[in-house]
C-alpha cells in the first residue's frame, strides 16, 4: 500500500521559515518522481516544486528563490524548506508521487498559515 505522510506545516510570520516533510512507503522511492501541490481556500491546485528520479528539480514562479526541494532516499522523505514565507503562501500542501500532470498518489495535506 502506498503511503505518503506529511509533517511540518504550522503557522508563522511573514518572512518565517518552515520545512515540510513527506515519509513515503509502498514503492520504489528513488526512482520516483515526488513533489508538492497546494491549494490555497477558493484557489485551484498549484504545483509548487518537483525533484525528478534524475535529481532534477522545478519550482513554481511563485517560490522560485525561496524554496527548496530535496530528498533523503534513505529515509525514504521529500523535504520543502520554505524560507521568507509571504501570507499568500498560505495553503494546504499536499505531497505526491508520480508524474507532476497525473499523481498516482498522495498524501493528507499539512497546512501552512503565514500571518502578515
Amino acid at each position: 500500500e502506498v503511503q505518503l505522510v506529511e509533517s511540518g506545516g504550522g503557522s508563522v510570520q511573514a518572512g518565517g521559515s518552515l520545512r515540510l516533510s513527506c515519509i513515503a512507503s509502498g514503492f520504489t522511492f528513488d526512482d520516483s518522481d515526488m513533489g508538492w501541490y497546494r491549494r490555497a481556500p477558493g484557489n485551484e491546485c498549484e504545483l509548487v516544486s518537483t525533484i525528478m528520479s534524475d535529481g532534477s528539480t522545478y519550482y513554481a514562479d511563485s517560490v522560485k528563490g525561496r524554496f527548496t526541494i530535496s530528498q533523503d532516499n534513505a529515509k525514504n522523505t521529500v523535504y520543502l524548506q520554505m524560507n521568507s514565507l509571504k501570507p499568500e503562501d498560505t495553503a494546504v500542501y499536499y505531497c505526491y508521487w508520480g508524474p507532476f500532470d497525473s499523481p498516482r498518489a498522495r498524501g493528507q495535506g499539512t497546512q501552512v498559515t503565514v500571518s502578515s
